[in-house]
This record gives structure tokens, sequence and C-alpha cells, in this order.
């Protein structure tokens, strides 16, 4: 599946975003998607992750009651809201998907498949 990412921008500490990734290829909706970021000079790191009918997510626990993920399978479409965002929020973001659960949240699965990053900077 090819995902397109977008939404990114410059914002003030506290304030509100929200990405989306736009999947096209194969059947979307049979696909666990997330989100990852990475910062500069650091790992890349889970960020969040819905399962293929959006009844369950997994957030990392620094964005625990920050940010939301979710789906629309109609419109091939996966969404971060992140909200009350903090200078250690700056990153690339990147979304993902994988037939797989446990293979996406762990961003090292062969079957994933990458978007392209979007930047998100949150200035102080």
């Amino acid at each position: 599946v090819q995902l397109q990412a977008s939404g990114g921008g410059l914002v003030q500490a506290g304030g509100s975003l929200r990405l989306s990734c736009a999947a096209s290829g194969r059947t979307f909706s049979s696909y666990c998607s997330g989100w990852f970021r990475q910062a500069p000079g650091k790992e890349r790191e889970f960020v969040a992750a819905i399962s293929w009918s959006g009844g369950s997510t997994y957030y990392a626990d620094s964005v625990k009651g920050r940010f939301t993920i979710s789906r629309d399978n109609a419109r091939n479409t996966v969404f971060l809201q992140m909200n009350s965002l903090k200078p250690e929020d700056t990153a690339v973001y990147y979304c993902a998907a994988d037939h797989y659960m446990d293979e996406l949240v762990a961003g090292t699965g062969q079957g994933t498949d990458w978007g392209q990053g979007t930047l998100v900077t949150v200035s102080s």
C-alpha cells in the first residue's frame, strides 16, 4: 500500500495539529496503521497505532491523553490529532501500515509499508 502523509507545520507550544495519511493501492481497510516520529539526532519511535477496524488503539506513554489516532476506511485515510503540543514533540512524523499489529508497533516488520515524513515543529 502507498502512503502519503500531510498536515505538518509550525505551531506554538500548547497548540494543535492534525496529520493525515492517505493510502492508495491494495485494500487499506485490511491494514493496521500507525504513526512514528523521528526527532533530530534520535531514533525513530512509535507514536500511535490503530487496528484495521478502528476498534483498538495504542499509544506511546509520551503522547497518551494528548494525541488521538483515528481512521476513515471509506476515505482510505488515517488521522493523528495532536493537542497540547510540546517542543519535545518536534520531529518528522511518518505513517505506516502492516497487516500485523505487533510488527507495526515494533516498527521493524519486513511487511510494513511506510509513507514519506511530514515535519512538525513546536516552538516554545
